[in-house]
């Protein structure tokens, strides 16, 4: 069982989206095993339960790395049935499909689900579901070699248009991975760093940030950001403005270890 979903493209998840592959059916089990999953709510009072308590988003990334030589038929086998996934009832939002670009990052992965929940009860529900359970089981495992995973909670999203990119905006994903003995404090700094970007470059939407707390999934990555741009020629005007660029990252270049940096762009058949 492994997680992969989201409300405008669902996720698959369980705990062989580890790092072990292949794992023997008989040991796979919830990505989430501490969560209870949620009562069979309509996806109205889930939505409702969360606008009424918090205006925070549970963000829930999954990374594949395809095998080589992969029948293209399997592979989009897998990415329509994880963007099936939207119409379980606790996923508020999901996309998935092939990475646009790859920036910075010590794996090749080839694909990516992005989905958010409105609790981290909801975000084990998905794990849960049996439709998203088989989906891993039967389209992802087969075909990757290699999975990584990653949830925060923000608070930045005002719901709405900014819950659920529209078709042909491009995100931009960011993973840091902090060298060993940093405080709090430094991680706030370096969230506070993340957030002020979108008042430094224009073309942004909205920007979500914070820490990881799934650790076991997620191969020591521990501040995870996603900026989501209008489209592809906002992100690349970001590029182009390097030296702006430098100056943020030379903020807290000090901190890091490594740096994952990818991007994606949002289908017409994911939303």
């Amino acid at each position: 069982m492994t997680m992969l979903c989201l409300k405008a493209g669902n996720l698959l998840s369980t705990k062989p989206f580890h790092l072990h592959f292949p794992v023997p059916k008989h040991q796979l089990s919830p990505f989430f095993p501490s969560f209870k999953p949620s009562s069979s709510a309509s996806r109205s009072q889930i939505r409702m339960s969360s606008s009424s308590t918090s205006p925070q988003t549970i963000e829930h990334i999954v990374l594949l790395k395809v095998k080589e030589n992969t029948d293209p038929t399997k592979v989009n086998t897998m990415i329509h049935s994880l963007n099936r996934l939207i119409s379980l009832d606790s996923v508020l939002h999901l996309t998935a499909g092939a990475l646009y670009r790859t920036k910075s990052s010590p794996i090749p992965f080839t694909h990516m689900l992005h989905s958010r929940y409105s609790s981290k009860e909801n975000l084990s529900a998905y794990a849960l579901h049996p439709t998203h359970v088989q989906v891993v089981q039967e389209s992802i495992l087969p075909i990757c070699d290699d999975i990584m995973a990653v949830d925060w909670v923000t608070d930045d999203l005002n719901g709405g248009d900014s819950l659920v990119p529209p078709s042909g905006s491009a995100m931009r994903l960011t993973f840091l991975k902090l060298k060993e003995g940093l405080g709090d404090e430094v991680k706030y700094e370096i969230l506070g760093v993340i957030k002020g970007i979108k008042d430094t470059f224009g073309g942004i939407d909205h920007i979500s940030c914070g820490e990881n707390f799934s650790p076991a999934r997620a191969k020591g990555y521990s501040i995870a950001s996603l900026a989501v741009f209008r489209g592809l020629s906002e992100l690349e005007a970001v590029d182009s403005a390097k030296e702006l660029a430098n100056l943020e990252k030379a903020k807290v270049r000090d901190y890091l270890e490594s740096v994952m940096v990818l991007d994606y762009v949002v289908s017409s058949s994911s939303v």
